[in-house]
Parts: structure tokens; C-alpha cells; sequence
């Protein structure tokens, strides 16, 4: 096919030039000269032709290029776009659970082929876990004077026999970091590392890294992570309040310090509620799970799950999901509203995502590896009930096929319709041996979901 242009059809019609006059008869007619005519029109049909595949090469390339550029242009906006309704376009709706005792015949649902057992009770607020130096399980126990307890399962049969209390009188406790021989645990005003004897499973004295003093109230839970080469320790603060402005600049905000607690920097702001802080498998890219905020009806703001850019802005209090201004900070920072960051994945309004995992086991079926679940702990500002639910999302090359997200393990919301529930998944911990570990603060209980093959 021949692509037609003015640069094309100028070296058209420059080549045409030149074989008309040298075709032109001559007056004197000798057979050197014909001979000489008939080799310099041969050639200028050769140059001719060289030309035109030239330019053809050269501009299906270019075009090529054009269309492959716009595709993907297509899909990136494809993907960042997102039709929101209007602010107000429901009523705001009061409509938290209502924790019941598992009822008679009610269970939890997973597809074909995986199942899901208890793999340990009697908490009383169950939330964060981690997997200790010697495959021991550490749990967070979030009560106002909480603590944190390490899973012992010697036997290897997923019945941990031996639990046991590391430390206790905290406040709120609720994320978990290994570093260097050091337990970091996050309290509501305070991250506090402890020596971890992993022999007699047990913590020295604690000794504050960060202070939080006067940052209570609000989003409580203080999400920890470090980085692969345990440089930079990274601590997730949510807002204390729904949307106003002024807070102290450590809030909504993912914070960076030094292990000792020193060189304090904001690696990301406007995040609601940044509290599933987790790396993608085998890359430096930082991902997280933000709610975000309530009281603008049904299917206002949705919350997110995005990889985080350094320095980015997401948003809060002035905008949401990309540069649509929240009416209740009208016209007050134009400049931050413009440049708010269109997470990767929106995720239903209200739904109150929590923790997350990026799924490396072999145990569960090939098109899981790679991809995320993520826990939904469920809506309250909302008139028909959403969350109460683990859900999927599969990635491929590093990326999110956002459009793919589904559920994945369903059960504790008897109906949408209803207040009762009787679990509340909260996070996720992967074992060695690729099984999935769920704690429920709902049902005081930890979950364990295998594969056991269809």
C-alpha cells in the first residue's frame, strides 16, 4: 500500500521531471547516445523505485509508530478514566454492621477447588500479621491496651499448638516490621522497636524510633514496611478527620525515616488512609491501599489501590481520584487539585480495603501468581452493604489488569440488605507453603485458604 503525502509526492513528481526530459528524443541519433538515453532512463526508473520503497518503509514505520502510540494513549486514558457521579447524588447513609455469631448454615465461599479452615481463635482483636525468622506467626491484638502474640505451629500441621504474648499495654498496635534483629511494632502515637530473641521467642525493652505524640485519633492503625536493603523504614498515617483541611503534614501521608527513627520525609501525601503499605515481588515499586473518604452518598470516593509515586500528591482534602474537587474544599488549593495523581485500580465506594498481598506461592493455580488480594473489611457509609470480602486482581508484567478485579471469598455479609455480619477480614499473610492466612476482627479469629485442586 502506498501512503500518499505532500513530502512523498514532491520526490514523485522531482523523479518524474527528470525521466521526462531524458526521454525526450534527440536530434542527433546514434547509437551510443540511444544507448546512453536507454541507461539513464533505466536507471532513474531504478532510482524511482528505490525511492518509493524508501518512503513506503519509511512512513508505514512512521505511521505504525503514530498508531501504535495512540493505542496506547487509548488504553492509558482507558485506564485513568473514571466516571464518578455526582457529588450529593444520593443521601449519605448511616449504615455500619452489626457483628453476629456465625449463624447456623451460613459459610464462606471460594471457588472451586480451594477451601478454607480455621487456623486460630481467641483474640480479641486480631489485625496485623507477620512472619517471624523461624516461621512463627506474629499478630497484632488491636485493642486499646493491646498486644502482640507469636503463633508457634512445631508440628507443621497448620494447628499452631503453642501461642505466646510478646508484649502487652500497648496502644493499639497494629503494624508489624523485622529489622536487624529488631521487632518494630506501630501504637497509635508512638513506633517502638524491641530486640526479638527468636530462640525463646521473646522481646526486650522497647525503645521509641518514631514519636506520634499528639497525632491519635482518627485512622489509628500505623502501618509499617522497610525497604529491600532495610535502609528506609516506611510508616502509613491516616487522616483524623473525614475531609478537613490543616493537619499535621505527617497525616494522610506516607512517611520515610531511618531505621533510628531519624531523617523524617514525606514520600507521598493526600492518601486518606494509606494502610496497606506492601513492594510489588522483585521491584523497588511501592503499592498501597488507601480508603478514602465518606458523606458525599453511595458511590463517593471510591477507594484505591495504586503503586505510589515519590512525591505524588493523591488528593485529600481538596480532591479525588484524579482533579475532581471535593465541594466541601471548594476553590481553596486550585493548585493541588490539578495535579492530583488518578490511582491505578478505583475500587468500590466505601468498601474499606485494608491490607493486601501480592501472591509468589505455588500451591494455589498459575493465573493467581503475581496478582493481588486484597481484604475489604466493608462499607458503613452506604445504604446497600458492600465489602465483608476477599477480592482478586490479577496482574500481568508487573501491571494490573484493573478491569479483571473480582471476588475471590465471600460469606461473612448474610445480605447487602442487612446489618449483620458475622466476619470482617482485616489482613492477608502468605505462608511458605503458598497457603493465605486471613485475620478477622469481626469473628476473633485467623482463617487459613488452601488449594486442594478441582
Amino acid at each position: 500500500m502506498w501512503l500518499s503525502t505532500p513530502m512523498t509526492s514532491d520526490w514523485m513528481r522531482r523523479a518524474r521531471v527528470i525521466r521526462s526530459s531524458a526521454a525526450q528524443p534527440e536530434t542527433v541519433n546514434t547509437n551510443a547516445k540511444r544507448a546512453t538515453h536507454v541507461g539513464l532512463v533505466t536507471m532513474l526508473h531504478m532510482i524511482e523505485r528505490l525511492v518509493s520503497l524508501t518512503l513506503m518503509f519509511m512512513y508505514r514505520k512512521a505511521i505504525l509508530l503514530v498508531i501504535l502510540a495512540c493505542f496506547a494513549a487509548a488504553l492509558a486514558w482507558d485506564s485513568k478514566s473514571v466516571k464518578l457521579p455526582p457529588p450529593y447524588a444520593t443521601p449519605s447513609a448511616d449504615n455500619g454492621p452489626h457483628v453476629v455469631e456465625q449463624p447456623s448454615g451460613a459459610e464462606l465461599k471460594l471457588p472451586e477447588g480451594f477451601q478454607v479452615d480455621i487456623y486460630a481463635d481467641g483474640f480479641e482483636q486480631p489485625r496485623f500479621m507477620a512472619l517471624g525468622p523461624s516461621g512463627e506467626i506474629l499478630v497484632s491484638d488491636s485493642t486499646k491496651n493491646g498486644g502482640v502474640y507469636a503463633l508457634v505451629d512445631a508440628k507443621k500441621n497448620f494447628k499452631p499448638a503453642e501461642r505466646k504474648k510478646l508484649t502487652g499495654g500497648l496502644e493499639r498496635p497494629y503494624g508489624l516490621a523485622f529489622w536487624k534483629g529488631y521487632l518494630y511494632i506501630g501504637e497509635e502515637t508512638s513506633v517502638k522497636r524491641y530486640k526479638y530473641d527468636t530462640k525463646n521467642m521473646s522481646v526486650g525493652k522497647g525503645e521509641e524510633v518514631v514519636s506520634l505524640a499528639g497525632l491519635g485519633g482518627g485512622h489509628w492503625t500505623r502501618s509499617l514496611l522497610f525497604d529491600s536493603k532495610g535502609e528506609k523504614l516506611y510508616v502509613g498515617l491516616g487522616s483524623r478527620s473525614n475531609v478537613s483541611a490543616g493537619e499535621d503534614p505527617r497525616r494522610a501521608a506516607i512517611n520515610r525515616y531511618n531505621p533510628d527513627g531519624s531523617g523524617h520525609e514525606t514520600n507521598a501525601s493526600g492518601t486518606r488512609n494509606p494502610i496497606g503499605l506492601h513492594w510489588y515481588p522483585g521491584t523497588n515499586t511501592l503499592w498501597a491501599a488507601v480508603q478514602e473518604r465518606d458523606l458525599l452518598g453511595d458511590d463517593l470516593v471510591p477507594d484505591y489501590f495504586t503503586h505510589i509515586q515519590q512525591g505524588g500528591f493523591y488528593g485529600w482534602p481538596f480532591a479525588y481520584i484524579g482533579p475532581n474537587e471535593d465541594p466541601r474544599r471548594k476553590g481553596e488549593k486550585p493548585d493541588l487539585v490539578a495535579k492530583t495523581i488518578v490511582p491505578d485500580v478505583i475500587l468500590p465506594a466505601h468498601v474499606a480495603v485494608l491490607d493486601f498481598v501480592f501472591y509468589t506461592g505455588k500451591q494455589f493455580p498459575a493465573e493467581y501468581r503475581g496478582g493481588a488480594f486484597l481484604a475489604f473489611h466493608g462499607s458503613w457509609n452506604r445504604s446497600k452493604r458492600v465489602g465483608q470480602s476477599i477480592a482478586f486482581l490479577p496482574f500481568k508484567n508487573t501491571k494490573p489488569a484493573a478491569e479483571q478485579l473480582r471476588e475471590f471469598l465471600t460469606g461473612w455479609m448474610l445480605s447487602p440488605e442487612k446489618r449483620e455480619v458475622w466476619g470482617r477480614p482485616v489482613a492477608l499473610l502468605q505462608l511458605p507453603d503458598g497457603s493465605l492466612l486471613v485475620s478477622d476482627d469481626g469473628g476473633k479469629k485467623i482463617w487459613r485458604i488452601s488449594y486442594k485442586g478441582r
